[in-house]
């Protein structure tokens, strides 16, 4: 756990200052050449790894790369191509309606607007905040269970809830490193700030982190 003590504005700088230097970069690992296919990844990815979602989409997408042929597709046609992730049928049939709402709101585009995207089934603010992110290069910090275990992990933006701890963030993060820090965040999470077992030997941030129990 951490000690509590919010990571102070000085050390919030130099921990993305040290992401940024061994990463300028960043990218999502959803494999995706549009909006729409992004939108729909993420919604796949909804309790389901990245790897396992690219696995679906890689056939998903030859088949129905844009929402007329998506909503043409049909649920069947989305659900024989995604059986082996979690909650299939249900995902697709959020992704059958979402493109059928794009083609009837949005001329078949993704929205770039918060409210729009919400509106969408399947897409919540998580899903909203990757696809203005990553599609249109909005400064949101989509905070999923990595982020929120290295938020209060470390004391960086220690909450609750997904909520408390994005809005920590966005306060938190110098506007300068704010587009990528949702990947950075992730990143860590995912293959440093592990959640059974931290690799803190490798951290890059390891004299930064707020955490007591750090392995050796």
């Amino acid at each position: 756990m951490a000690d509590n003590r919010d990571m102070s504005p000085r050390k919030i700088r130099e921990l993305f200052a040290r992401f940024a230097a061994a990463n300028p970069e960043p990218r999502g690992e959803l494999e995706h050449e549009t909006p729409f296919q992004l939108l729909i990844a993420v919604i796949l990815s909804a309790q389901a790894t990245d790897k396992s979602v690219n696995l679906c989409t890689r056939k998903l997408f030859r088949l129905a790369p844009d929402a007329a042929r998506m909503a043409a597709l049909g649920e069947d046609g989305v659900a024989d191509c995604i059986r082996t992730i979690g909650l299939y049928r249900n995902k697709a049939k959020n992704v059958v309606a979402t493109a059928r709402l794009l083609l009837e709101r949005h001329g078949g585009e993704v929205p770039n607007e918060r409210e729009a995207l919400e509106a969408l089934p399947g897409v919540g603010r998580k899903t909203a905040n990757v696809v203005l992110n990553i599609a249109f290069g909005e400064p949101t910090i989509a905070v999923d269970t990595h982020i929120f275990r290295v938020g209060n992990r470390t004391g960086l933006a220690p909450g609750k809830d997904v909520l408390e701890v994005e809005q920590k963030l966005m306060k938190a993060v110098p506007p300068g490193f704010r587009l990528h820090a949702h990947h950075w965040l992730i990143l860590h999470g995912r293959y440093v700030c592990k959640a059974r077992k931290p690799d803190c030997p490798a951290c890059l941030i390891r004299d930064l982190c707020a955490f007591v129990d750090k392995t050796a």
